[in-house]
């Protein structure tokens, strides 16, 4: 799917608006931790690192996607800034990158593509051994138990003009019988008011719910966890929210690359460990929202 929007992508979003909105509720979370060092996890385009580079931060980003990570070099070319940009999937971050950073993002949804309880420990344990003791993992996922529980298939449209070009997008979730989402996008295209040529593609999603993912951070020995409801710091609203934000921190003194990437798998229920760890979701007041 992403190999296919590379291209496009960059047009999808509004980056500038995007980035002045979100900016200011990121640096809050980096500076908390003292932070220079960041791994932005799944980068896309880039856009985030780069700018996070202009502020002077040091910064590598990772994507699965070679095309996503060929557009983020071109795209930290244009902008005359130094980042070092890897193709690289989830669970093999630390090998491909080393580990010592303060900080780790993983943003726009990124982890719902793992789509086993194992393969989101093995991520979260992978991510554990990029960051020193005390480093920042801060995640962003959509809100999904307010997209199951309302069954929110479509999402806003969006649209881009170029000159004579012209790009609808639209994207919508089929909501699968193993409780896996389809998520589907649609991009129209014209040149003037020449006809619309159509491109769909598609992946799958897994819906992680808030007391899963808290679960499955505890296990990968995070703690400290805070809760928000966008990237402006809205708090988290289990209802209507859009977005899932979650900061937390790697804990010290436990070898989280030792740790069991199965252990996930093992318990009756990620949800039943949540709610069992009240110490694990401290921090800020907005937490338990």
């Amino acid at each position: 799917m992403y190999d296919d929007l590379a291209a496009d992508y960059d047009r999808f979003v509004d980056w500038e608006g995007r980035l002045n909105v979100e900016l200011p509720f990121l640096e809050r979370q980096l500076q908390a931790v003292g932070a220079r060092r960041v791994l932005d996890a799944a980068c896309g385009t880039g856009m985030h690192a780069i700018a996070l580079a202009r502020r002077g931060y040091e910064v590598v980003g990772t994507d699965l996607s070679t095309p996503m990570i060929e557009r983020a070099r071109e795209n930290a070319v244009a902008a005359g800034v130094a980042v070092r940009f890897e193709a690289a999937g989830f669970g093999e971050l630390a090998a491909r990158v080393g580990g010592g950073f303060d900080a780790l993002l993983c943003l726009g949804n990124s982890l719902p593509h793992l789509l086993t309880p194992s393969d989101l420990a093995a991520t979260l344990a992978d991510f554990a051994v990029c960051l020193r003791p005390g480093g920042l993992l801060l995640v962003q996922n959509r809100n999904f138990d307010a997209v199951l529980a309302k069954r929110e298939r479509w999402m806003d449209p969006q649209a881009q003009r170029d000159g004579d070009s012209e790009w609808l997008f639209l994207r919508f979730y089929d909501f699968e019988a193993d409780g896996t989402l389809g998520l589907h996008m649609w991009t129209l295209k014209r040149e003037g008011i020449g006809p619309w040529r159509q491109h769909v593609t598609s992946t799958r999603l897994r819906p992680w719910l808030r007391e899963e993912l808290l679960a499955a951070l505890m296990q990968a020995g995070f703690g400290q966890a805070s809760m928000w409801g966008d990237l402006q710091g809205a708090p988290f609203d289990a209802d209507q929210s859009p977005n899932l934000v979650v900061t937390a921190l790697r804990e010290w003194g436990r070898a989280i690359h030792e740790c069991d990437h199965d252990s996930a798998t093992k318990s009756p229920s990620f949800a039943a460990e949540a709610a069992e760890s009240a110490e694990f979701i401290r921090g800020s007041p907005r937490s338990l929202r």
